[in-house]
């Protein structure tokens, strides 16, 4: 099994799949990629049991087969190799591997490609069809919201809800939420799953705005292809809280103010707040919003003013202020409405102008109670 490829097209497919390899692997075998060759196309594989990614790239070759390859051996050496093509060369018997190229040739072990995990042939229920911007958007719209907690596995992913009337992606951590949604991608069915977060980052990294991403699923796996890419990762088994229950309905006292100017402010005032807490006091009166932070502990504080358009009453209240400030970097739009109710309950970020009436992005953010 001989064959003949651009270095840099072989090292750029190789990259765009090498963020599954994992480092602490239980099987020896998943620390390679997977070649298989039929006719002149070349497929590769990269897994780690919960997701696979597969890519394509046509070669030049004369016969069939299959071999694993080192994955971070490979890797450094197309890196630090210039554009040229290069013959692959492998040894039947043992496996050996010999890559030639201009100016010489390296050699290394390789592994019987029979001892590749197979992907299993998988009967996919429902599908849809999403274009790589759209799902590049909800997912960097809603990824860093995700919990950590081992304990709540459910929390650790985005939640996807699909339905005839829109499409949902929902990300909560039980401390702040995002919900977004797009009113023009809507499905025949309803369907609910949630998916984890590696494929989620997998898909962020590689996707592109132009292109149509088939996303098809079943209760337990989600199937992506676009371009010369596919991803099949395992779903988080499991039921997702409810989230709009939490999403306060009454909100009578609304902020409206610049994003760049409060998210600056917030920042700076930030650098002074307890770090435990992280807590940035908000007292918004009239068309006045001052904010204050202090470390009593290192004796720290530090306010400032800003002007805002604000109907309500006069309200004080805290929030952690690297939750707030994800947030507000995370929208697009120049200003931004927070709407709350009572210092207690949970305050609503979202854009105030959105570009596009067909999306809705909702942020929740839960209060940290001042201390008086």
């Amino acid at each position: 099994m001989n064959f003949i490829t651009s270095s840099s097209t072989l090292l750029k497919h190789l990259q765009s799949i090498s963020g599954v390899l994992s480092t602490n692997s239980t099987l020896p075998i998943l620390d390679n990629f997977l070649f298989s060759i039929v006719g002149n196309e070349l497929t590769v594989c990269a897994s780690d049991l919960e997701t696979t990614m597969l890519t394509k790239l046509q070669v030049h070759s004369e016969q069939d087969g299959k071999i694993a390859i080192p994955a971070k051996l490979i890797l450094e050496v197309l890196k630090s190799m210039p554009d040229q093509p290069c013959t692959i060369k492998v040894n039947s018997t043992n496996f050996a591997i010999e890559i030639v190229y201009d100016n010489g040739k390296s050699k290394m072990p390789g592994f019987n490609g029979d001892e590749f995990p197979k992907l299993p042939k998988i009967d996919y229920s429902s599908s849809i069809s999403l274009t790589g911007e759209l799902l590049a958007r909800a997912i960097n719209k809603t990824i860093f919201a995700t919990g950590v907690d081992d304990m709540r596995p459910v929390m650790s992913g985005v939640f996807c809800s699909f339905s005839p009337d829109d499409i949902s992606f929902v990300a909560t951590d039980a401390h702040k939420l995002v919900r977004y949604r797009r009113s023009d991608v809507t499905t025949n069915s309803t369907a609910e799953f949630i998916l984890p977060k590696k494929p989620l980052n997998l898909l962020k990294t590689n996707l592109r705005g132009d292109e149509q991403v088939e996303l098809k699923f079943n209760e337990s796996n989600a199937h992506f292809s676009f371009g010369d890419i596919v991803l099949v990762c395992r779903l988080i088994d499991g039921k997702y809280p409810n989230y709009e229950a939490v999403i306060p309905k009454e909100n009578p006292n609304v902020l409206t103010i610049d994003r760049l100017q409060f998210l600056g402010s917030l920042k700076r005032v930030a650098i002074f707040s307890n770090k435990t807490t992280h807590q940035v006091k908000l007292k918004i009166a009239g068309a006045e919003l001052s904010m204050f932070a202090e470390d009593i502990d290192f004796s720290n504080e530090a306010s400032e003013r800003l002007t805002c358009n604000y109907d309500g009453e006069d309200i004080e209240i805290g929030f952690n202020s690297r939750f707030l400030a994800e947030m507000l970097a995370s929208i697009d739009t120049e200003v931004v409405k927070l709407a709350m109710s009572d210092p207690s309950r949970a305050g609503l970020l979202m854009p105030a102008n959105g570009e596009n009436e067909k999306e809705d992005i909702l942020m929740l953010v839960m209060p940290v109670i001042i201390n008086r």
